[in-house]
Parts: C-alpha cells; sequence; structure tokens
C-alpha cells in the first residue's frame, strides 16, 4: 500500500482540456518517493493507499498542480538581453537562460518592436490536471 516513504513506479496519462500531454505509455513507469515532494501535491494526495494493480482517475485543480497564473511573471525584456539574437522568437517558442544563480524558461507571448514579451509562468500554470494511473509497484 502507497504511504509515507513508499518507493511506487506506476504509468500514468496526463490529458489536459481533453489533450493528452504526457504518458508513460511504451515507456518506464514513473518511479517516486512518496511524501517526498517528487511529484505534484494533488496527485501525490491521492495515490495514498493504492495498491499494486489499482488503477484511478485523480483530478488535479491548479492550486495543488503547477498553480495559478500569475499575470505578473508576463514580462516585456528588451531584445538586446539576447545574447543569440531574437530572428528565431516567435509567439510559442520557449526560451531557458540564467540570471545570477536562477535558471529559467519562459514562453515568446509576443516579438515588438524593442521588446520581446515573455510568460514566466509554468505551461500548466492555471490548468486542471486529470491522470489515468496505474500503480506498478509499491516497495
Amino acid at each position: 500500500m502507497i504511504q509515507d516513504g513508499s518507493r511506487v513506479k506506476l504509468h500514468y496519462t496526463l490529458t489536459v482540456d481533453g489533450e493528452t500531454i504526457d504518458s508513460s505509455e511504451g515507456k518506464e513507469p514513473l518511479e517516486y518517493e512518496h511524501n517526498r515532494g517528487q511529484i505534484i501535491p494533488g496527485l501525490e494526495a491521492q495515490l495514498a493507499g493504492l495498491n499494486p494493480g489499482d488503477r484511478k482517475e485523480v483530478v488535479v485543480e491548479p492550486a495543488q498542480g503547477y498553480g495559478e497564473r500569475d499575470p505578473e511573471a508576463v514580462q516585456e525584456v528588451p531584445k538586446a538581453a539576447f545574447a543569440d539574437g531574437v530572428e528565431d522568437l516567435e509567439p510559442g517558442v520557449v526560451v531557458s537562460g540564467q540570471s545570477g544563480d536562477n535558471v529559467f524558461r519562459a514562453t515568446v507571448v509576443a516579438v515588438k518592436e524593442e521588446t520581446v514579451e515573455l510568460d514566466f509562468n509554468h505551461p500548466l500554470a492555471g490548468k486542471t490536471l486529470h491522470f489515468n494511473v496505474e500503480v506498478v509497484s509499491v516497495d
């Protein structure tokens, strides 16, 4: 039975707005240690008590997933801040970089005349997550 400290292997399919976002189908199962913060809290909480072979549909609201969208996490950055230039930037492109000791990823929202508008929210922030899980093993 899944409890604090259990090493769990599970297969999962994640859908958002009816679209499959991620799945372990055809791959090795996801492995994590229960209640150690290795997977999102809303999923972890609903797996407690399950046994090998159990299947469950789990719905995770944004607050227990990747959080709500933060409008302040959308910022304009000068084009000059992009060392590689901005020729390949267009809405939807994910960029990464480093500011001091912080590594970041952001999604391009818009490319303007002097700036690039970036969204630093997690791509799944504000989304309700739907997981179909099958517990493979519990140690």
